[in-house]
């Protein structure tokens, strides 16, 4: 049986605001509101839905980028929720563990660094020596198909598609067992995206790494998912094999976005699901479901009960009154 490495219950992340300066109440921004997934050692969770819906906030609060408002972590059987309050020495330990690779290649790398400095700062940090160091640096630059030499130069000198190579090498320097990817290939050339998800593939056999894979491109989360959750306004609304979720899907939003997906066959017109209206604001989420005031399939009280992410199939999740 596979090992839970992660689980993730009831997470949120709310941001408080003001309406304006002399207001006395705080309101908040429901970026992640109530998410619960468990991640499998050597599989992938594809984590998909539109700008907005809480999916890079998601990631950042697992790896405590972000502090959640609620909710807890769990790395395999360890409470990492707040991981600041352990120890420093145990705090580093976890760390290691969970690695991220941004999304901007461009702005995630410090100019000022050469990439030794880049991939091999974050270990000195935790300890390793220096002969060690240069080793490891070595190892990951060629694992991601760059050389050592490469590592006497700075990031202005590389193109996009090496940058973001670069960013996966320093991921894999502390060897942790999860990475997730805040939609690593959303800034490069669909060629080169095609090159990078094929090395994120073979690096996950290499060392049986488990990725969170964020993205809005539903090939490339077809391509490289085991599951896929589909989030919406902060909540996930479909989590299932991707398998189902392409042959099956439940959801009415998962079904419109599938629709939206083209099909390369000039002959063939598929039948696209046209939204209605805009995406709510995380401010002021509706009431209810909310998807609601944009569903095609809504009626009588969507607008009155939040769904709950419940199992219909299995291992298939949908967030929908439609379905009890």
């Amino acid at each position: 049986m596979t090992e839970n490495l992660l689980t993730v219950k009831d997470l949120e992340v709310h941001f408080p605001y003001k309406e304006s300066y002399f207001s006395l109440k705080k309101k908040y921004v429901y970026a992640v509101d109530g998410v619960s997934f468990v991640l499998k050692k050597g599989q992938t969770l594809g984590v998909v839905g539109e700008s907005g819906c809480g999916k890079t906030t998601l990631g950042l609060a697992i790896i405590n980028l972000l502090a959640p408002t609620a909710g807890s972590i769990f790395y395999k059987d360890i409470d990492i929720t707040n991981i600041y309050h352990y120890p420093l020495k145990e705090r580093m330990e976890f760390q290691k563990k969970i690695q991220i690779i941004f999304q901007d290649p461009y702005s995630s790398l410090n100019p000022k660094m050469t990439l030794n400095r880049i991939i091999g700062d974050p270990l000195k940090i935790h300890g390793i020596h220096k002969k060690e160091r240069e080793d490891r640096i070595a190892d990951v630059l060629k694992r991601v198909d760059l050389t050592p030499e490469h590592g006497h130069r700075f990031p202005h000198q590389f193109s996009g598609g090496q940058r973001q190579r670069i960013g996966i090498a320093r991921s894999l320097a502390l060897q942790p067992n999860i990475i997730i990817g805040d939609e690593p290939v959303s800034a490069l050339d669909v060629s080169i995206q095609a090159q990078v998800i094929n090395l994120l593939i073979r690096l996950q056999k290499e060392f049986n790494l488990s990725y969170i894979f964020i993205a809005h491109d539903l090939a490339v989360i077809e391509h490289i998912s085991d599951r896929i959750a589909v989030m919406y306004l902060g909540k996930i609304v479909e989590l299932a094999n991707a398998k189902d979720i392409y042959q099956n899907p439940k959801h009415p939003y998962t079904l419109a976005l599938l629709s939206a997906i083209p099909i390369p066959n000039p002959k063939k017109k598929a039948k696209r699901i046209i939204l209605e209206g805009d995406v709510p604001g995380p401010r002021n989420p509706p009431s209810g479901c909310s998807f609601h005031p944009r569903c095609p399939s809504r009626f009588s009280g969507c607008d009155e009960v939040s769904p709950t992410l419940q199992e219909i199939d299995k291992e298939h999740f949908t967030a929908c009154h439609l379905y009890g």
